[in-house]
């Protein structure tokens, strides 16, 4: 019943990104009393659009279904908002003179056959580090920004519309997919300006390509990546012109070339129909169920992995390093010796009530989970190629 499921899930996303028609024997994959499991899994991953169109497009579906079309109307509409907050940004900071590079969906909806095919729930934009305060500054002046939230490699502010714009410094944290720091803090040795532009920067092709991965990466890690990321890939994977070579040089050098080659093998398994083997139906499971932004506990079995146990993880997760927190709180560059309070500080986060459900969530799935589920997932962040530093 799964299997016929997940046929007609991939084989439905695939037709709405080439506008083909679904073979015969997928469109005998679908059920319509499987619609609402169907419906839940695409909606939890946010390509229920997607599906949407396709099933229309494919005269699959014989009855109305408000939810779906509202989550068609919902992707166009949240297009039009992002694409508007976007060139608001792009402009503001050409009229500042920072320098920026547009990140993720920005960038990626321009190779979907309709921009708002490719759903996002925020903008994204990388600055050098030593103008984030200034650009910062610029938007909550000028623009009116709210700045709500600062992380360990970006800073979240929301528009007077209520938009929502991270504006990155870095593009990866250190702990996370494995080298990747060592190709990505030279990002702004590998952009130049985009035309008609002075301060719009792009990166190449392999570059923005090596990122997508990274970002991939970072999320596999934290206990599962959505299936719009692989989508993503599997369009870059088809793109004109693309040096191939080039990617998988960077590849190599981040430590992440077996990581892609899995993911490539996945995507063709998808949406190509490749065969298939264990290992990519291990990770099918574990991103199907994971959702966009993974699940605590493959998030917690992942990181016990790394921190060496449960009171590994539980240590690592109550003092982070000086390295991390400086992240949070940039004063500690020039004060050093505030660490102490600003690990206090970031305890106190704990009082908002999105960080303590998850909090809980996690310090539960440590406690409860077994060795042979920790041991499980650490063999099959191995398998993927995450599991050592290369």
């Amino acid at each position: 019943m799964e299997q016929r499921m997940e046929t007609i899930l991939f084989a439905s996303l695939r037709s709405a990104i080439r506008g083909d028609k679904l073979t015969d024997a997928e469109c005998a994959c679908f059920l319509e009393e499987q619609l609402p499991s169907l419906f839940a899994i695409a909606k939890k991953h946010d390509v229920l659009h997607l599906l949407f169109v396709a099933l229309k497009q494919n005269g699959l579906l014989r009855e109305e279904y408000p939810e779906a079309e509202k989550a068609l109307f919902s992707a166009m509409f949240r297009y039009e908002q992002l694409d508007y907050e976007y060139r608001e940004l792009c402009e503001a900071f050409e009229a500042a003179e920072i320098p920026f590079v547009p990140l993720k969906g920005s960038i990626l909806r321009a190779y979907y056959p309709e921009a708002w095919m490719r759903t996002s729930c925020d903008v994204d934009v990388l600055v050098r580090r030593d103008d984030l305060e200034r650009a910062i500054a610029y938007l909550v002046q000028k623009l009116k920004y709210k700045e709500t939230e600062r992380g360990t490699h970006d800073v979240s502010l929301f528009s007077t519309t209520g938009g929502h714009v991270e504006l990155h410094f870095d593009l990866v944290e250190e702990e996370y997919a494995q080298n990747a720091i060592d190709v990505l803090r030279a990002v702004w040795e590998d952009v130049t300006p985009c035309e008609n532009r002075r301060y719009q920067c792009k990166m190449s092709d392999a570059f923005f390509y090596f990122y997508h991965i990274a970002h991939m990466a970072k999320h596999f890690e934290n206990g599962g990546s959505g299936i719009r990321s692989f989508i993503d890939l599997w369009i870059l994977e088809g793109l004109e012109g693309a040096d191939a070579q080039k990617r998988d040089a960077l590849l190599e050098k981040g430590g992440l070339l077996t990581f892609a080659s899995h993911a490539r093998r996945l995507c063709r398994m998808w949406f190509e129909g490749e065969e298939h083997d264990a290992l990519l139906l291990q990770m099918q499971r574990f991103l199907l169920h994971g959702g966009v932004y993974g699940t605590s506990d493959s998030r917690v079995a992942l990181r016990q992995k790394k921190r060496g146990g449960k009171f590994g993880y539980l240590i690592s997760r109550i003092f982070i390093p000086f390295a991390k927190l400086k992240r949070y709180y940039p004063i500690l560059e020039k004060h050093p010796w505030l660490m102490p309070a600003m690990q206090v500080r970031r305890w106190f986060m704990l009082f908002k009530p999105d960080v303590a459900k998850m909090a809980r969530a996690e310090l539960a799935a440590n406690r409860t989970m077994s060795q042979k589920t920790a041991d499980k997932m650490a063999t099959f962040l191995d398998d993927v190629g995450l599991g050592q530093r290369q």
